[in-house]
């Protein structure tokens, strides 16, 4: 999946306007402009699309969690010059405080069946034995779940 999209994706499900979204990537020490966050969310034939870097999509993530966890003490952790599906399905379990039974719930809410045991693998470093690459079915299904959890009857048809 594209952060663009991962973007979309959470705006819709959380009803973000441009404006919040730029508010929760200042939370993660990073300005940028409703124009980029505008840019961000067209679709990639549109004229303006932007493209969004797993910095950006890092801060919005760390942003997110701080919005709806609140500040740590302490020094912030670092912006990810690099993201893959299982950071983000990371950072989104911290954010919504989910265990993996609430992880599951999305995912059963999206129709997608998954063991905690094929779930807890995601969330191993990448050198354990036992890890795995969430792929992109599993996250679009989480986002997904996630969609149908915050606006139920409401689906959008570009995002299924």
């Amino acid at each position: 999946m594209t952060n663009n999209d991962i973007l979309r994706r959470l705006r819709y499900a959380f009803d973000l306007k441009d404006s919040a979204v730029v508010g929760i990537i200042a939370l993660a020490d990073i300005d940028v402009t409703e124009e980029q966050v505008v840019a961000w969310l067209k679709r990639e034939e549109d004229d303006g699309f932007l493209e969004m870097n797993d910095r950006e999509m890092a801060a919005f993530l760390n942003g997110f969690i701080i919005f709806k966890r609140g500040k740590r003490d302490g020094a912030q952790p670092p912006l990810e010059e690099r993201l893959n599906n299982n950071m983000v399905l990371q950072k989104l379990r911290i954010a919504l405080n989910l265990q993996a039974e609430g992880v599951l719930h999305l995912l059963e809410l999206a129709d997608f069946r998954l063991s905690k045991h094929e779930l807890s693998a995601f969330f191993r470093k990448p050198g354990n034995k036992n890890y795995r690459e969430c792929k992109d079915q599993i996250l679009r299904r989480f986002l997904l779940g996630i969609q149908l959890q915050s606006r139920p009857g409401e689906i959008d048809p570009e995002l299924q």
